[in-house]
């Protein structure tokens, strides 16, 4: 079953940056409500991606520094990295199809 693992800015360089998948990293907060929207979306694609992918979020009000890293200027905010590279991001709810047709082609 897949699962967000929790990044901060302690955790960063290691889960993110140097991780052998893409990772799919949420900016996001417990108050957001088109976070909690997009969440079970991404759970299950994780699911269908299997191993190909890693889930992760970070808390934008705990990681301020990472939130000011990556301009995130609107939660939530998903960035796929790829060999620690950012190559594709988006803001807001996205539909399954919308976040197939972003993500796929990076996958």
């Amino acid at each position: 079953m897949a699962a967000f693992i929790h990044v901060d800015e302690a955790n960063f360089e290691q889960l993110v940056l140097q991780a052998a998948n893409p990772v799919l990293l949420e900016f996001g907060a417990a108050w957001c409500q088109p976070c909690k929207q997009l969440e079970p979306v991404l759970l299950k694609l994780g699911e269908q991606w299997g191993q190909r992918v890693t889930l992760a979020k970070v808390d934008v009000d705990e990681s301020v520094g990472l939130t000011v890293r990556f301009q995130v200027m609107g939660v939530p905010t998903v960035i796929l990295f790829k060999s620690g590279q950012a190559v594709t991001r988006f803001s807001g709810f996205q539909s399954r199809e919308k976040l197939l047709e972003k993500l796929s082609p990076h996958l």
